[in-house]
């Protein structure tokens, strides 16, 4: 692939790998607005620099781990921890009848972030723990003992009935 400089190549990047960065930054910053700008940030990260990538899951695997440095570096930043968000302030109401998937995804965004960025990419993102290891910077086996470890949690969280995590 030719060095992404071209209008076109970043497009098509964006489009295939927008709603991945999205949710990823979400899950992260657990606030709509904040996901919109880190969003904003990754990808103009990503113009700003003479990228070449092999394929696009090269691309995503840039991307998932800019995201997650990004969201890190801004969870840690003066901004974050000095603000007040309005998010914060108490919701009208709320919805009596969740569905077991709204919640689990709720639980899963409140685990330690070491459980979470595993689960997501291994059940939302469908990456297996050889290509989750390679992105993470972690050991296969440091993955398996978090996935396991985090579905143990999240099954806690959640009480065993709810909870039907495959394991394949």
């Amino acid at each position: 692939m030719e060095p992404f400089s071209a209008d076109h190549e970043w497009e098509k990047i964006y489009q295939r790998h927008v709603d991945t960065v999205y949710r990823l930054c979400y899950m992260y910053l657990r606030n709509a607005a904040d996901a919109e700008d880190a969003v904003q940030s990754v990808f103009l990260k990503l113009l700003g620099r003479e990228m070449s990538f092999s394929d696009s899951e090269h691309a995503k695997a840039w991307l998932v781990v800019a995201t997650r440095n990004y969201c890190k570096d801004f969870l840690k930043s003066w901004w974050k921890t000095r603000r007040v968000r309005l998010d914060k302030l108490p919701e009208l109401a709320r919805q009596a009848d969740k569905e077991t998937t709204t919640d689990m995804l709720e639980k899963l965004l409140k685990l330690p972030e070491k459980y979470k960025t595993v689960l997501y990419l291994y059940y939302y993102e469908n990456y297996a723990v050889k290509e989750i290891a390679a992105m993470l910077g972690r050991k296969e086996s440091t993955v398996q003992t978090q996935l396991a470890a985090g579905r143990k949690r999240l099954k806690t969280e959640m009480g065993d009935s709810h909870v039907q995590l495959s394991t394949e």
